[in-house]
């Protein structure tokens, strides 16, 4: 479709999760590609949506459709699904990029995402992208379109970032972020996208693993009032600040979710959802009062020191079913050194009052935080096992581009991924960084014992059964059979510290 614009989000589940990418991981709609698609959308641009990875399409099947359609201007769309998720995920970007150029390489290409802003200049050094952009995206999307069509300087366009020809980076005008996010960044191109080919993640259906799809992620806030040491969040925005959409439209954009596609089972992808009372009070009030309130199964971020008791039977009504809670250390010093100043009796409470409410809770753990060491991490996991989250995500210490760590780790020369895929903590070339006491080998390699001592815990395996039935409990059996291979600790496992990781079952 010559004049369109054609808005990709990219693939390569494959070398970013390994065989956990197969079955367990989920299928999100790309948040970003709906966000600059309805903005887009509003503006009279036409554009056409490839969701490679929900089509489970590959670079080259991608790149082949879209010479077919000959558009004007390819927007790829490199955001991920979390803002860690950013970086891992130029993997697909680039290569898509790549095999484009090599059947179509007049096609103009734009590279956006968290990753891009941070790093716009060795994005384009590293990629064959012919603009990358510092910012949200909207905006630059569309006066590029404008560019190419000869409404408006290319050195105008803001937000953008270019060779010049002579070879030099150039830098457009800063972009500025969208204050008004019902109307300009409303996502609602819901019709534009495969959703029947989304999925949620495992844990969220255990009890009834079959009721994973259909599935839907929306957001209700973007960005965080918080600087913690290893998020990358703010990249994009440039700023802490916390946005808000207004309730009456998160709610009635899940009504239109199940009422048109069936959805019941939902992501809020918010990097911190319960944090301001009035905002998310609201909004759970709106949810409990639809009809299918009783029906809905969502998760949500919470943080240990912003989770209320007395606002936690609301979240329930409206269906929220999870709360993810940023733990992250077992070890109230190493919490102190990432900006994550609560007490172990603080953590204990909360979760506590979570799963009386009939919330499940997943417990995100890290290890390699720069405090740590080897006593630090075994009480990480120790803290973990007391806690008996229903699910943990268990995380090694990178230096995402665009927080605090990856600064540091520059500074101090300290060792970062080769390639972008060694930032995926699943990844074959995983590197996470060493703290001020065990090397990188030593944090991965307890990262992935620690999963599996977490998930061959009886103790652990016996509430599952009883909460979720047997059938969940063979599936978490299962899950935990597949072993990661790496090879950072390949070579040098035998660094690691055996009395720790050796800990009995």
């Amino acid at each position: 479709m010559s004049g369109a614009l054609v808005i990709v989000n990219p693939g390569g589940r494959d070398k970013i999760y390994q065989s956990l990418g197969n079955e367990l991981t989920a299928i999100e709609p790309p948040l970003w590609v709906r966000l600059i698609s309805g903005y887009l959308l509003d503006r009279e641009v036409p554009i056409i949506i490839l969701d490679t990875e929900a089509e489970q399409l590959g670079s080259v099947a991608a790149a082949s459709r879209i010479a077919e359609l000959n558009p004007l201007l390819v927007l790829v769309v490199a955001f991920g699904h979390q803002p860690s998720a950013s970086t891992q995920t130029m993997v697909g970007a680039s290569q898509l990029i790549t095999d484009l150029k090599q059947q179509c390489a007049s096609v103009p290409t734009l590279l956006i995402g968290g990753h891009v802003s941070a790093l716009p200049e060795e994005t384009l050094q590293l990629t064959l992208a012919d603009y990358a952009c510092q910012g949200e995206g909207t905006i630059t999307s569309f006066e590029l379109w404008q560019s190419l069509n000869g409404e408006l300087p290319l050195a105008e366009v803001r937000g953008l970032v270019r060779r010049g020809d002579d070879g030099t980076v150039v830098y457009g005008p800063k972009a500025p972020i969208s204050e008004d996010l019902d109307s300009d960044l409303h996502g609602n191109v819901w019709h534009l996208l495969p959703m029947a080919k989304y999925r949620a993640h495992n844990w969220q259906c255990f009890g009834d693993l079959a009721s994973r799809q259909p599935y839907a992620s929306i957001y209700t806030t973007l960005g965080c009032p918080y600087r913690c040491v290893f998020c990358c969040i703010n990249a994009p925005f440039d700023s802490n600040r916390y946005r808000k959409r207004s309730p009456e439209a998160v709610v009635q954009e899940v009504a239109h979710l199940y009422q048109t596609y069936g959805v019941k089972t939902f992501k809020i992808i918010d990097e911190m959802f319960v944090l301001q009372k009035r905002h998310y009070e609201a909004i759970c009030e709106g949810l409990a009062a639809l009809p299918f309130a009783a029906e809905l199964n969502i998760w949500a971020y919470a943080r240990v020191d912003t989770v209320r008791d007395d606002t936690l039977p609301l979240l329930r009504k409206a269906g929220i079913r999870w709360l993810a809670l940023g733990i992250e250390s077992g070890s109230e010093v190493v919490r102190d050194g990432a900006k994550k100043s609560f007490s172990q009796d603080d953590i204990r409470h909360i979760v506590k009052s979570i799963q009386a409410a009939d919330i499940s809770v997943i417990g995100n753990f890290i290890f390699g935080l720069p405090d740590d060491d080897a006593l630090a991490m075994q009480q990480t996991l120790d803290l973990a096992l007391e806690l008996q989250c229903e699910f943990v995500n268990f995380y090694s210490a990178m230096a995402y581009p665009g927080s605090g760590l990856y600064v540091q780790a520059r500074q101090l020369g300290w060792e970062l991924p080769k390639s972008w895929s060694g930032y995926s903590q699943h990844s074959y070339d995983c590197q996470p960084l060493p703290t001020n006491h065990v090397s990188a080998a030593t944090v991965l390699g307890f990262r992935d014992m620690a999963f599996h001592r977490y998930f061959a815990d009886e103790a652990y395996l016996q509430m599952v059964a009883q909460k979720f039935g047997t059938d969940t409990r063979a599936h978490i059996e299962e899950m935990a059979s597949t072993r990661l291979k790496r090879r950072l600790t390949e070579k040098q496992a035998q660094q690691i510290d055996i009395r720790v990781v050796a800990t009995p079952l």
